[in-house]
C-alpha cells in the first residue's frame, strides 16, 4: 500500500513539471496557477491595444480628453488673471489728474475742482451742534464723503485718519470731518461703534453731496456719496480734490500715506504751474516796459 501511494504521488510530481515546463515555453513565466493566467492575459491584451493604438484603430480614452481639457481650461484661466492684473497695473482713471501712489489706486477729479469757490457746508454734526464751513475761514480743512453705515471700509478709514491726526497737522490740516447721507441717529450708533471723536456730517437731503457732486462716484450709484476727499483753503478755495470712489476699482480705502501723497503731489505740481505762470507773465511784464521805453 505505501509503495502504491508514493508511486502515484511520484506520477503526480511528473505531471506538474510537464505543465510548469509547457507553460514556460509559452509565457515565459515559470509559476502556474489563476494569478499567472492572470499575467499572461493582461500581457497579451495590452500587446494587443498598443499595436491597434499604434495603426489608429483606437482611440484615446476619454479620460484622456477630459483630462487634456481641463487642464487646458487651468492654463487659460491662468493667463486671463495674468493680463487683468497687468492691466490693472497700468490703468489709471479716465479723467483722473492724477493717480495714487499705488497702481491699484487712481482717482479722478469732478467738479468743483481746485481754483473753485467750495460750496457751503451747513451740516448737523455727532460732536453736536451744526457744522458751518463759512465758520472754518483762516482754516485748512479736508472734507471727506463716504458711503456710510453700510460701509466697512469707510470707517476704517476715517479710524486710520483720526489716529494720523498729527500727520494732517503736520501738511497744514486743521480739520478733518466726513459726511455721509445717513440719518445723525445711525451716525452718532457708527461713531460709538468706531471709537470716532471727528466730526461725522448728515446730509440726508443730499443737499452738500449734490453741490459737490459727490454721489457720482461710488459703488451705490447716486443713491449714497463715493469715496471722495476734498481740501478747501484758508479762502474758502478748493485746493485739491480726489474722487477715489469710482471706476474702475471703486476704492473705499485707501492709505494715509497714499492720500497724504496724492494731495501732496497735486499741490506741488500745481504750485510749479503757477510759479511758473508767475514767471512767465512777469517776464513779459518787463519785456513790455523795455520796449514802451
Amino acid at each position: 500500500m505505501t509503495q502504491k501511494v508514493q508511486h502515484q504521488k511520484m506520477q503526480h510530481k511528473k505531471v506538474q513539471a510537464k505543465r510548469v515546463q509547457g507553460n514556460s515555453a509559452k509565457g515565459g513565466v515559470a509559476k502556474v496557477g489563476s494569478l499567472n493566467h492572470r499575467f499572461l492575459a493582461s500581457s497579451n491584451v495590452s500587446d494587443v491595444k498598443r499595436q491597434r493604438r499604434a495603426n489608429g484603430s483606437v482611440k484615446p480614452f476619454a479620460g484622456d480628453r477630459r483630462f487634456i481639457g481641463i487642464w487646458l481650461v487651468v492654463v487659460a484661466g491662468a493667463i486671463a488673471i495674468i493680463v487683468v492684473i497687468a492691466l490693472m497695473n497700468t490703468s489709471t482713471g479716465a479723467g483722473s489728474s492724477s493717480g495714487g501712489s499705488s497702481a491699484n489706486i487712481s482717482y479722478k477729479v469732478a467738479s468743483p475742482g481746485p481754483g473753485r469757490l467750495a460750496p457751503s457746508v451747513d451740516l448737523r454734526s455727532t460732536n453736536g451742534g451744526e457744522f458751518n464751513l463759512a465758520s472754518q475761514h483762516g482754516k485748512t480743512v479736508l472734507l471727506y464723503f463716504q458711503e456710510g453705515v453700510t460701509c466697512s471700509p469707510c470707517w476704517v478709514q476715517l479710524q486710520d485718519i483720526q489716529h494720523a491726526m498729527a500727520r494732517f497737522h503736520k501738511a497744514g490740516i486743521n480739520e478733518v470731518v466726513t459726511i455721509t447721507t445717513n440719518s445723525l441717529s445711525d451716525l452718532r450708533q457708527m461713531a460709538s461703534d468706531y471709537s470716532i471723536t471727528l466730526p461725522i456730517l448728515s446730509d440726508p437731503s443730499f443737499s452738500v453731496s449734490h453741490a459737490y457732486n459727490a454721489n457720482q462716484y461710488g459703488m451705490m450709484g447716486t443713491s449714497a456719496d463715493g469715496h471722495t476727499f476734498i481740501l478747501v483753503g484758508p479762502n474758502g478755495h478748493i485746493r485739491w480734490r480726489a474722487d477715489y470712489g469710482g471706476p474702475p476699482h471703486y476704492t473705499m480705502f485707501v492709505p494715509v500715506g497714499t492720500l497724504l501723497q496724492d494731495m501732496h503731489g497735486a499741490l506741488h505740481r500745481a504750485d510749479s504751474l503757477m510759479n511758473g505762470t508767475t514767471r512767465t507773465n512777469s517776464t513779459a511784464t518787463r519785456s513790455t516796459q523795455g520796449i514802451n521805453a
